[in-house]
């Protein structure tokens, strides 16, 4: 097969199950026009050995010569348990080899042997995290969800509407859909009505600070699981609109809490962040105090359930570097990084929605869930890594520039405090931190109180001050600053 002209050779990273089946598909179509010419693995036992009839030709670290001395057209992945580091590095040597990559499609593809060549397809960013395939339960996540009326906040978000998607996947009895963009709102009702029809679906157009929408909602439809997304996350942005991020993060979220508790739902699960440990900005701090809201309303012995979940970036998201960074290079660059060194946790949408449901099943109530979110990834990387992907050569083709840490961002971020344990919960990718005694924000409601005095009438300084007299390692805005001080 490999001497057939025309073809175009193909060498396949890995020599286990995947690896064979790409190749036995390959062999089975010919006329798909693939030639492969062998294999790479590190596994030393397979080197000089055939697998599917075909010679496995060295380590993976010989590809850039092998790809040489064989004139090798592609190379395809099929290493379904790869780590993100082994990827990137083998990407990384096919671009030194200026020979282009593909990768075989999810792990559960290759255990349910539907690999086809049809399905190969380019390197993503997710690839590059390499992260585990996350599976639900469906008997037990059925049984969590199924028949019953389930509010998400936030909802035309981008991890509210996985969350949408999923949940309506396990037929709750209704699925209401609440947030203040309309069209966002109006887009996901459209996609859960094509896919999941059965289900009975109710939208709101509102905010979560206003108290009296809030209280009719509840009041009428009485949700029992509330999945609360909604919430400021631009860190720059609230940094020049302090008093909008304590009205949706903090007031938002008291009065949800206070709804819930008040009508009876089951259980509510809010989204943090890794940016609510010793916040540096407004965005942090505002999620951090929404958490102690929580603790504290737990601690009250209510029958809600009331659990936070803290996780990093998510991959794609609105308002995450991979959109941007592709907006950038389609635009010929440059591609702007805020610092060389510049770390972040990342996991992709499905995964976070996946482990939000995960964690809100298995909380009593007052906990704060950690996801495991492996290890941190350096931006700069994941920009030169997708301008090689885009087919660019990073400083040739597209420039990456550094501009600098913007207001209230970190160089790298963290998950839980020094102080703080984790547990084990007995789920995969799941953790609980255990908190010391003095978790809650110091006079709690006192602050919460002025908090959103301040931010009602408009006094961004003021609410500045607050926090960071709460959290002294956030920066204080200086008079000479160029930020309007109120609405």
């Amino acid at each position: 097969m490999s001497d057939e002209a025309g073809k175009t050779r193909t060498l396949i990273v890995g020599a286990g199950a995947a690896g064979g089946m790409v190749a036995e598909e390959m062999r089975l179509r010919p006329e798909q026009g693939y030639a492969v010419v062998g294999f790479l693995d590190d596994d030393e036992g397979k080197i000089g050995t055939e697998v599917a009839g075909l010679p496995v030709l060295g380590r993976i670290t010989d590809l850039i010569a092998i790809a040489r001395d064989e004139r090798i057209d592609q190379v395809v992945i099929a290493i379904p348990s790869a780590s993100g580091a082994s990827i990137r590095g083998v990407v990384a040597l096919c671009d030194e080899a200026e020979t282009p990559a593909k990768i075989v499609p999810g792990v559960w593809e290759i255990i349910l042997g539907d690999v086809t060549i049809s399905q190969l397809r380019q390197v993503l960013p997710e690839d590059l995290l390499g992260r585990e395939t996350v599976v639900l339960d469906s008997q037990e996540m059925t049984g969590y969800l199924s028949d019953r009326t389930v509010l998400i906040t936030g909802a035309g978000g981008s991890i509210g509407s996985e969350l949408a998607r999923q949940v309506a996947s396990f037929g709750p009895a209704r699925l209401i859909m609440m947030g203040r963009g309309e069209n966002s709102i109006y887009e996901i009702d459209q996609e859960i009505g094509q896919d999941y029809p059965d289900v009975e679906r109710h939208l709101v157009i509102s905010s979560i600070s206003d108290p009296m929408a809030v209280e009719v909602l509840f009041r009428d439809e009485r949700p029992e699981i509330v999945l609360h997304a909604a919430a400021h996350k631009h860190v720059h942005l609230m940094e020049a609109y302090p008093d909008e991020a304590v009205k949706n993060n903090v007031m938002g979220t008291r009065i949800l809490i206070d709804a819930a508790v008040r009508y009876g739902a089951d259980r509510v699960v809010m989204l943090s962040t890794d940016k609510a440990v010793r916040p540096r900005g407004v965005m942090g701090a505002s999620k951090r105090v929404a958490e102690s809201i929580m603790i504290e309303r737990a601690s009250r012995g209510s029958d809600t359930k009331l659990i936070a979940v803290r996780f990093g970036n998510v991959l794609g998201s609105r308002g995450s570097v991979v959109p941007l960074f592709r907006q950038q290079i389609s635009h010929g660059g440059p591609v702007t990084v805020t610092h060389p060194d510049v770390t972040r946790y990342f996991m992709t949408i499905r995964e976070a929605a996946m482990l939000v449901l995960e964690a809100g099943l298995t909380g009593h109530g007052g906990e704060i869930f950690v996801l495991d979110m492996g290890e941190p990834m350096r931006i700069a990387d994941l920009a030169t890594h997708l301008i090689r992907l885009s087919g660019f050569e990073p400083g040739r083709d597209i420039a990456i520039e550094f501009s600098g840490l913007r207001p209230g961002e970190k160089l790298h971020e963290e998950l839980w405090y020094s102080d703080e344990t984790l547990l084990e919960t007995g789920r995969k990718k799941v953790m609980v931190v255990q908190s010391p005694t003095d978790a809650v924000v110091p006079d709690l409601w006192d602050r919460v109180k002025r908090l959103e005095e301040l931010a009602e009438h408009c006094d961004r300084d003021g609410v500045i001050r607050e926090l960071a007299d709460i959290f002294p390692d956030m920066k204080v805005r200086t008079d000479n600053d160029d930020e309007d001080t109120g609405c």
